[in-house]
């Protein structure tokens, strides 16, 4: 991440305050909606090809149930219908398949890939592993946005976020990834007690893990993902949910603490919003740079076209998923404000990752 943040520090522009990042990343989000008409230029590329479309989780979680939504809808909206294939990378939380999305997959439109949200923030938290410049991938565009949860099983004591202060909650990690970074970030900035069990292959392990006693909880899962996927765990109230995180609260938790809440200082603040930016493009599809303009263009409006597909929309509806499609032009504002970073906070939030997790 030495790496990231000298590039983030040679990029740093003083105009882009940190502290405007929710309205900027608000802006860049209305802007979203507008997507480029599909282009016709070389239609018959595609025509009886196959794309892999990388998933960069394991199976079964949300990003893999999104993958492969995708994968059966996309096709149908490139010239040259080719047939979508996912392939699951879920090694280092994407880091694997986002490094081989950079350097070494074909730069033909041929290979796609969803990456989790963590790989926009990736080089302040694991610059050692990154082998990629986040502003030279080609950005397809975004699936979802976020709001992330911790929540705890129902023989954990804690019944609400003040408890996290107070008493250790033993969560399920992933290493690099949300469910691990996040906790390790409540806990410096806000003085949480999460003791953190990596090593889990995602929210689908971690949510088995937790039922079989092995961990009392999880200190971020997705909102969406979370409520399609265990819906008995709300119903039956096997779980209490503790507190969000995103930028905004979610319009369906409004009652739900945020860790936003709990932040002492203008500088930890900042730190925080900087964490929760990665989240208004928590789904993100990426392609290889160096991609041919038009083959670019025909891709990017692909994946436009999805927000207003029908059969895609109620495929997702069926499927229990949420989605709401943002173009690409609108996920290249989000990762120029990210890569903008000030120097001074980009330090600060990479030495939160410097030291070891806090584990078992």
């Amino acid at each position: 991440m030495a790496v990231a943040a000298v590039k983030t520090r040679a990029t740093s522009r003083p105009d882009l305050d940190a502290a405007a990042a929710p309205c900027l990343v608000a802006a860049a989000l209305v802007a979203l909606a507008c997507s480029t008409a599909p282009s016709a230029a070389e239609p018959s590329f595609y025509a009886g090809k196959q794309i892999t479309f990388i998933a960069g989780s394991g199976v079964g979680g949300g990003y893999d149930l999104l993958a492969r939504l995708t994968a059966r809808h996309l096709g149908r909206l490139i010239p040259g219908h080719p047939t979508i294939v996912v392939q699951n990378m879920p090694a280092a939380g994407s880091l694997v398949a986002t490094n081989q999305i950079y350097n070494s997959a074909p730069k033909d439109g041929t290979v796609i890939a969803l990456v989790q949200r963590g790989m926009l923030l990736a080089k302040l938290t694991n610059p050692s592993a990154v082998r990629f410049e986040l502003e030279k991938l080609n950005w397809l565009g975004n699936l979802n946005s976020e709001t992330g949860l911790v929540l705890a099983w129902h023989t954990a004591p804690h019944r609400r976020a003040e408890d996290l202060f107070e008493q250790e909650l033993i969560v399920g990690g992933q290493t690099g990834v949300d469910p691990e970074i996040t906790p390790r970030l409540y806990n410096a900035l806000i003085g949480t007690k999460f003791k953190i069990v990596t090593g889990y292959n995602g929210t689908a392990e971690i949510a088995l893990a937790i039922e079989r006693g092995e961990v009392q909880g999880i200190g971020d899962w997705s909102w969406a993902s979370f409520k399609k996927q265990r819906p008995d765990w709300l119903r039956d109230k096997k779980v209490t949910l503790l507190m969000q995180g995103a930028l905004q609260r979610d319009p369906d938790l409004p009652d739900l603490p945020s860790a936003l809440d709990f932040v002492k200082s203008d500088a930890d603040r900042k730190v925080m919003e900087l964490f929760f930016t990665q989240k208004t493009i928590a789904r993100p599809v990426i392609a290889p740079p160096g991609l041919p303009a038009e083959r670019l263009q025909v891709l990017r409006a692909a994946f436009a076209a999805l927000a207003r597909d029908a059969p895609f929309l109620a495929d997702a509806e069926k499927s229990g998923l949420d989605v709401a499609p943002i173009a690409g032009d609108a996920v290249d504002k989000v990762v120029t404000l990210i890569t903008a970073t000030p120097a001074e906070l980009a330090d600060r939030f990479a030495k939160i990752f410097a030291s070891p997790a806090q584990a078992r």
